[in-house]
């Protein structure tokens, strides 16, 4: 009977400790009860295609929708290049993305009904967008979000010179026997611009419009800094973003790096929350309920809780069971491996090129090649995440070869993984 009063007491005194600590009245029966720190997960590498949600798959070419690009092409000539459509919710409206011969890399945003009736420019004069990939819809379709940049292509006009006054009048009236001049009407005034000038900025900053194209404002205000990587949450009351200095943007552009900024939360109100100060290359992944937030960090995935004023979170560290699956997996796809100096090459041109290469990545190489090992060919950083089930985020690994003759990185031995989430054992205690 003692023992048996004293394994309640026990058990009591655990459950507890779980509530001082955690903060939870109860046991948590979702995982958007869970605080980020107290989430443990199982890894399940090299999934396999035919597993992957459909999203996952083989990436295919992204058409523009054939309506509006049969109306570039009939109506709008060779002037405008169609870049990218991007089509609502609801399936009726889009956003033309197109080029001009002043825009350069830039671009300009037109909305369309899907049917390929133009409907109007969004963009003012003075703002060009940019990242054509980024912009994206809200999910409910109520709103449009893209990176804009003062329109480099106009120059301040200057400030007009007063009008001279008219010459004095020193006609004397016609002659006899002619008709009198015929009084020309005055001209009207120009008509205002349609579209309203919004505040621009000489570097990338966050913009936000209305379903009809209208009400654009910045929704980011900070000079110097540019914003990319973005992501609405599920429920469209935040932008999860990267953001970077602008001398940092331009040493890793000149190291021919991917860019790499800073993970942070944008309320539509403005407000900004730094969830990291450490850079990565990886876009921001939201959880399917909107309470959390996931990146990467080389061969760490960190995952933030997305409300509340103080940036909290946790780290799930891959790095171990990366370096042993690439193990089972080279010796399964590379049989034979690669000649030692094809991969001392290949190794060398990772850590001169790899986007996200940081000491991690070396001190995983190191350590591979320990004890006459070889090289881990697949042994690559994340570089991008997808939360497409709430208990499951999809990592894909992969090495990074970005050519500067190309505009795009070439991505070499992509591999797919699973972390399947729950709560941390100390959360499971039955009260």
């Amino acid at each position: 009977m003692t023992a048996a009063l004293l394994v309640v007491a026990c058990l009591a005194a655990g459950c507890r400790q779980v509530k001082e600590t955690t903060g939870l009245s109860v046991v948590p029966k979702e995982l958007r009860d869970v605080p980020a720190s107290r989430l443990a997960f199982r890894f399940e590498p090299d999934m396999k295609e035919e597993s992957l949600p459909e999203r996952l798959r083989k990436d295919e070419a992204e058409e523009p929708l054939a309506t509006i690009k049969t109306d570039f092409e009939t109506r709008r000539g060779n002037a405008e290049a169609l870049i990218r459509t991007v089509v609502d919710p609801t399936g009726q409206r889009a956003l033309a993305l197109y080029g001009t011969s002043a825009t350069g890399t830039d671009f300009r945003i037109d909305l369309y009904s899907t049917a390929g009736q133009f409907i109007r420019n969004v963009l003012p004069a003075d703002l060009t967008g940019v990242f054509p990939s980024e912009v994206a819809w809200s999910p409910d379709g109520q709103r449009i979000l893209f990176s804009g940049v003062r329109n480099p292509a106009l120059q301040p006009s200057p400030t007009p010179a007063a009008l001279a006054p008219p010459p004095p009048d020193i006609s004397q009236g016609p002659a006899p026997g002619q008709p009198a001049p015929v009084e020309q009407p005055t001209p009207a005034p120009t008509v205002g611009p349609i579209i309203p000038s919004v505040q621009t900025f000489r570097t990338e900053q966050i913009y936000v419009g209305d379903r009809d194209g209208l009400n654009l404002r910045p929704l980011t205000s900070r000079e110097g800094l540019i914003y990319f990587q973005l992501a609405w949450s599920p429920d469209g009351g935040q932008v999860a973003a990267l953001a970077c200095k602008e001398d940092e943007w331009e040493s890793r552009r000149g190291q021919g790096l991917l860019p790499a900024g800073r993970p942070r939360l944008i309320t539509l109100e403005g407000q900004e929350r730094l969830l990291d100060d450490r850079l990565t290359a990886v876009a921001p992944a939201w959880s399917p309920d909107g309470s959390k937030v996931a990146t990467a960090f080389d061969y760490d995935v960190a995952v933030y809780d997305a409300a509340g004023a103080q940036p909290t979170g946790g780290q799930l560290s891959l790095q171990e069971a990366l370096r042993a699956a690439s193990v089972e997996y080279d010796a399964r796809v590379f049989k034979k491996g690669e000649p030692q100096t094809n991969v001392a090459q290949s190794n060398a041109q990772r850590g001169a090129r790899a986007p996200v290469a940081t000491a991690n990545a070396g001190q995983s190489q190191g350590a591979s090649q320990s004890g006459g090992a070889s090289v881990l060919i697949s042994l690559n950083p994340v570089v991008r995440l997808e939360w497409v089930e709430p208990e499951t985020l999809y990592a894909e690994t992969a090495f990074v070869r970005f050519y500067r003759t190309e505009p795009l990185p070439t991505f070499k031995y992509t591999r797919w993984h699973a972390l399947h989430l729950s709560p941390q054992a100390a959360m499971l205690i039955e009260h």
